[in-house]
């Protein structure tokens, strides 16, 4: 039989940095030379076509919609001893195809990183059912994904996917420690995503506002908690998550 644990959670998570935790930013790339993100990008992959299929290589080609290098910035501003990997699936617009979208999540998953950022998604139908299959296997093997959800009133994959998957969509908060929760609802978490001051291109800083920029901050979240509990599982997590929500809703009323 299975030994169940049970963790305490208090507040000493949050003194962490994310020490020891491998996190995978798949989108846009990530532009590692950013003075404030100098060695704190571990690997630098990009997808590329071989004949009939999507492969991954190490790159140095960077960031050229800076989509991903504000991802970055914001984990890296609250976990930042965390160990940042970029899987570049998007192109220069900040757009790209949903099979190299697959492929990067599996690549991902494969790689066993321990938490995995989608700050993108796809409305694509024919997309879910590899999506889902995906997200289960990442589940399984302890690879926690979080992702935006859709930044307009129609779902997107895989952010809908609540159940093997954490969700989140931006508020108002500045605080990144006061997440919410929205019980009932297919995105349950809530995070800052509004104005959010991040890093950009060429050593540059935008205010950024946003579902994609809500996503890393839950990211950051919990690359702490997995610093200072380091076995926890992906449902663990979710419900470490959940908990600290409800405690800061309950202190604000």
């Amino acid at each position: 039989m299975t030994q169940l644990r049970q963790f305490s959670i208090n507040s000493d998570w949050k003194s962490g940095a994310g020490k020891g935790v491998r996190i995978a930013i798949i989108d846009s790339g990530v532009d590692k030379n950013h003075q404030d993100l100098e060695g704190k990008i571990d690997k630098s992959y990009e997808a590329k076509r071989d004949n009939n299929k999507i492969i991954f290589e190490e790159t140095d080609r960077g960031d050229t919609a800076g989509h991903g290098t504000a991802c970055a910035g914001i984990i890296s501003r609250i976990a930042p001893k965390a160990k940042l990997s970029s899987i570049r699936v998007l192109g220069s617009g900040g757009l790209g195809d949903g099979h190299a979208f697959l492929a990067g999540l599996e690549f991902a998953v494969n790689e066993k990183f321990n938490v995995i950022n989608l700050s993108l998604g796809t409305t694509k139908p024919q997309f879910a059912p590899p999506l889902h299959d995906l997200l289960d296997r990442a589940y399984q093997s302890g690879c926690i994904v979080v992702a935006a959800a859709n930044n307009f009133p129609q779902p997107s994959f895989p952010s809908v996917f609540s159940s093997s998957l954490i969700s989140v969509s931006k508020n108002s908060e500045t605080d990144y420690f006061n997440f919410g929760f929205k019980f009932g609802e297919i995105i349950e978490l809530t995070a800052p995503g509004v104005n959010v001051k991040t890093t950009w291109l060429n050593n540059g800083h935008r205010k950024l506002t946003g579902n994609s920029f809500a996503c890393p901050h839950i990211v950051g979240i919990i690359a702490l908690l997995l610093e200072k509990y380091p076995k926890m599982t992906p449902f663990e997590v979710k419900t470490a998550l959940y908990s600290i929500a409800i405690s800061n809703q309950k202190q604000k009323n």
